[in-house]
This record gives structure tokens, C-alpha cells and sequence, in this order.
């Protein structure tokens, strides 16, 4: 008996089971891919078409989602992950959540199905809580929600650069590296930048073309300008830079440099006029 239980786990080669036990078959490559949404246009899904999200909250690179969090908004993984057409292969990544359970991680971002999309082609939880929004390949910004630790002195710091903690909603690039406007900048116009671009490193530029943006703000927001022989990106007429001394996505080093002098942008951003 023992002998027998033991050899129904074997199989003979070729991948044929003499003892009516399912040949082992290799997972799927892949199972991420591209499809055209009629409301978002391309957007990021699981093989059969089920739509995948990204959380603000995630901006730094782990899962924020949670418990009854992650009942709502399943984590979603699939294993020997390989990159759809149009994907980059380096974008996609994997990490171990604090549940010990595998997540797959697009250009940084975990990725999710929403509980409340019931068949493919749904986008039912894009700009839920302001926070969650559909996974696209394009984004020209995305938006963090987490606490501002300023780099000087490590202290916490909220939208309006004075000190104090509390969650803070701001924009990144589509890595979740923060961005920043420059106070004594112009509408669409960059005041910093050396035209020798000898300055460039403490801020860089923030170089992108005007491709998407999530839900809660609008396209029309972004423009693309030249400084210093470099296309920069602004948002609501602000030309947008990184800081230097942010070494990690999630990082907002800047807030409290120059006291306001380099604010990070939020939906309520006041806008540059001509």
C-alpha cells in the first residue's frame, strides 16, 4: 500500500502517469498583456482581458494593501513573467509581500484586480478613494499618497512644506519618483536651469512627452517645453524637476529644502497664468 502511494506521485518519461495522476504541465510564460479599453485605451490585464490597477499608496515601491484591503483589491501574480509586446521586459518585476505571498510589479508598481470588476473589460475601480488607478503602459504621471520626509533633518512635513504628519497626495513620474516645481518659475517657463545645465544635477529636469495621466487630473494640465536643449514636462504651467538627493523612488528629500522654495504639486496646485 505504502509502496503503491508513493509511486502515484511518479511519472514515467514522456509525461505519461501509469497511475492516472495529471502529467506536470509547464505554467504559462506570461500572462500579463496589453488591451484596448474603450475608456482608457491601452491598459495593462491579466490574459484573459480582467483589468489590473495600481495604489498611490505603493509609491515606493511595496504593497500598501492589506487585510481587508487585499480582499477588495486581490494582489495579483502569475509567476515566469515575461513581457507582453509593447512592454519593456525590464518593467516588470516581482516582489514578496509581508503576507509572504509573490506580487507581480509594473515599471515599480504592484499591480491588482478589483473586486468589483466582474468580466473583462471592466474598469470599475479606476480613481477609487482617489488612490487606485487602471494600470497603463504610458503615463506620463502617476501620484503618490504617503507621509513627506524631508531630507535636511528627517522630520515630517505636509502639502504646504510646514512640519507636521499626516498622509500627503503629490505627483511622480511613472516610476513613483517624485517631481517638483521650482517657486520662481515662470508660466511654462524655467527659471533654474543653467544653459550649460551645470545646475541640471541638484534638479534635474524632468524630461517626458505629454502621454497620460491618471483620472483625477486631466491631459490638458501637461505641456512640453524646451529648457536648456531639454524637453521638460510641466503640469498646470509649473515646469516639473526631480531632486538629486532623492536616490530611491518613494523618496521626497526635497520638501524641506530652501523653506518652500521647491514644492512638491498636488491636485490643488494653484496655476501658473501667461
Amino acid at each position: 500500500m505504502l509502496s503503491a502511494c508513493s509511486k502515484n506521485n511518479d511519472s514515467t518519461p514522456g509525461g505519461q502517469n501509469p497511475y492516472g495522476n495529471p502529467p506536470v504541465t509547464t505554467p504559462a510564460t506570461s500572462s500579463l498583456a496589453l488591451t484596448t479599453n474603450a475608456k482608457f485605451g491601452s491598459i495593462l490585464t491579466d490574459a484573459n482581458g480582467k483589468s489590473l490597477y495600481a495604489f498611490a499608496i505603493d509609491a515606493n515601491g511595496t504593497s500598501g494593501c492589506s487585510g481587508s484591503c487585499a480582499i477588495a483589491w486581490m494582489p495579483y501574480y502569475a509567476g515566469n513573467e515575461t513581457a507582453p509586446t509593447g512592454i519593456t521586459a525590464k518593467d516588470i518585476s516581482t516582489i514578496t509581500r509581508a503576507d509572504g505571498k509573490k506580487q507581480t510589479v509594473y515599471k515599480g508598481w504592484p499591480l491588482y484586480y478589483f473586486s468589483g470588476d466582474a468580466t473583462k473589460g471592466d474598469v470599475n475601480g479606476d480613481g477609487s478613494g482617489g488612490t487606485w488607478f487602471i494600470a497603463k503602459p504610458d503615463y506620463s504621471l502617476m501620484f503618490a499618497n504617503n507621509q513627506l520626509v524631508g531630507g535636511i533633518d528627517g522630520k515630517n512635513y505636509t502639502a504646504d512644506g510646514k512640519e507636521g504628519t499626516g498622509i500627503t497626495q503629490y505627483l511622480t513620474d511613472a516610476a513613483g519618483r517624485t517631481l517638483y516645481a521650482y517657486a520662481p518659475d515662470q508660466f511654462n517657463l524655467n527659471t533654474y536651469t543653467k544653459a550649460d545645465l551645470s545646475n541640471d544635477g541638484a534638479w534635474p529636469i524632468y524630461e517626458s512627452d505629454v502621454l497620460n495621466v491618471p483620472s483625477v487630473i486631466k491631459k490638458d494640465m501637461l505641456v512640453q517645453i524646451t529648457a536648456a536643449g531639454k524637453k521638460q514636462l510641466t503640469y498646470k504651467g509649473h515646469p516639473l524637476y526631480y531632486f538629486g538627493a532623492d536616490a530611491k523612488r518613494g523618496d521626497t528629500r526635497g520638501v524641506n529644502v530652501g523653506a518652500g522654495l521647491w514644492p512638491i504639486l498636488t491636485v490643488n496646485t494653484i496655476a501658473l497664468t501667461p
